[in-house]
């Protein structure tokens, strides 16, 4: 198994040239949202393992927020975020950009402080890295590579069936099952498909992984006693905060709704940055910093096989902390449109988004950190908006397709591999196609 794996790269833009970055940027893409993948300054389409990457400008529109807060906003810099979901090690595979893609990646981050006195790109990128608090893929080990060669697969079979419909019709499940084992080993064999086997799982990333999933609870069962003890010191806290805390919701500007809207709805799937600022005082810094840890906990070893909990139109998210765990910045790639995903999340897992990001200002109100807030429906949209950035540039290697097609397409490519299955389970496969 490939394990997945992100990378990251934030910097300050150099004063004066936020405009002729975006300028660059956008000569990056066919129209507003839509990339070139083979676009001359970064092909993102020329790197089989990349899943999808973006470039955000970080130019936070909720910073006279805090002023509510009473506290002064702090002088955030204006940046330039490009952050990836990969096969294999985020760090090997930015090396490998460094390599391939460097002439660009300089024409880009030329437009960032303190680049040009730089001789070694893939250096300076690693300085400007930053790692996720959490980080969240749909289904670990199945790559870009594997993505591609099952939806060509299902694509050859459904030809394959059309063609051979009124035959199919009056045969048993189990001929028709051979009957496609054998079309799609001629197909192999003429070399017109490819089902590459599983590369084995590198034993670090193996062992890294056993030791997170032992450690987390390990852990918390140490420090369970002294949660406990202060569990009724939280509550009184959390409650005096959650009354008093001011319930910022304005509306967001129509013209920054008509600019994301803009980069929206051109495949079946869509991008979405966003960046809150956190409440100010160290409860509530540490309480989100501790859920983002369980979070983290959770997406890597529990939800990592098709769902976010309930929510199975999520490809890749990720929450990584900024400028001091004073902000929280969300990246996710997801199916169907803003409403859609939006709507998914306050039916199937509101208390969750309560949760992490009751913690960070503007938010509707919770009571008890889990109820309430996201049900208070349009103050949340409200709130998802305001919050969203427009995503510069974005690149998804495998359009068209959705994550519970890729889920479909893997099941069918399983089916062909089993050495039996009965009448009725053949029936169910066979749908798939």
């Amino acid at each position: 198994m490939t394990p997945q794996s992100q990378f990251m790269v934030v910097a300050p833009i150099a004063a004066g040239r936020q405009a002729s970055l975006r300028e660059l940027l956008n000569s990056l893409n066919f129209r507003p949202g839509v990339v070139d993948p083979l676009n001359s300054i970064l092909p993102f389409a020329q790197f089989g393992r990349l899943h999808f990457a973006r470039f955000v400008i970080l130019d936070d529109p909720t910073r006279e927020d805090l002023k509510q807060h009473g506290i002064a906003p702090p002088q955030w810099k204006a940046s330039l975020l490009f952050l990836g979901d990969c096969d294999g090690d985020g760090d090997a595979f930015l090396e490998i950009l460094a390599r391939q893609a460097g002439i660009g990646l300089r024409q880009i981050f030329s437009h960032c402080e303190g680049f040009g006195s730089t001789d070694d790109l893939l250096q300076w990128l690693e300085d400007h890295s930053q790692r996720p608090a959490a980080n969240y893929v749909n289904w670990l080990g199945r790559t870009v590579q594997q993505i591609r060669e099952e939806s060509a697969l299902r694509n050859a079979l459904v030809s394959y069936v059309a063609g051979q419909s009124a035959d199919f019709a009056h045969q048993e499940p189990r001929v028709v099952w051979e009957k496609l084992i054998a079309f799609v080993r001629g197909e192999i064999e003429a070399q017109r498909l490819t089902l590459s086997p599983a590369a084995a799982t590198p034993i670090g990333w193996r062992i890294g992984n056993w030791l997170h999933l032992l450690g987390v609870p390990f852990v918390l069962l140490i420090i369970a006693p002294f949660l406990i003890l202060y569990l009724p010191i939280f509550a009184y806290q959390l409650r005096r905060r959650e009354t008093a805390d001011p319930e910022i919701a304005p509306r967001p500007e129509i013209d920054h709704v008509r600019q994301l809207a803009e980069l929206e709805d051109h495949d079946v799937t869509n991008q979405f940055s966003a960046i809150g600022a956190v409440k100010p005082g160290l409860f509530r810094r540490w309480t989100v910093t501790f859920l983002v840890w369980v979070l983290d906990y959770g997406v890597r070893h529990i939800y990592n096989s098709g769902h976010l909990t309930r929510v199975s139109t999520i490809h890749f998210a990720r929450w990584v902390f900024l400028d001091g765990k004073t902000r929280l910045f969300f990246a996710s790639n997801y199916d169907g449109s803003l409403e859609a995903y939006m709507d998914d999340f306050i039916n199937k897992v509101g208390w969750g988004l309560n949760l992490v990001f009751s913690n960070g200002v503007g938010y509707p109100r919770t009571n008890w950190l889990i109820f309430q807030g996201s049900k208070d429906e349009q103050k949340f949209k409200n709130y998802i908006r305001r919050h969203q950035l427009p995503t510069e540039v974005w690149y998804n290697a495998h359009p068209g397709l959705t994550a519970v097609e890729m889920e479909r397409n893997s099941r069918i490519r399983d089916g062909l591999m089993e050495s039996f299955m009965d009448d009725d389970a053949i029936r169910e496969w066979v749908k798939l196609i």
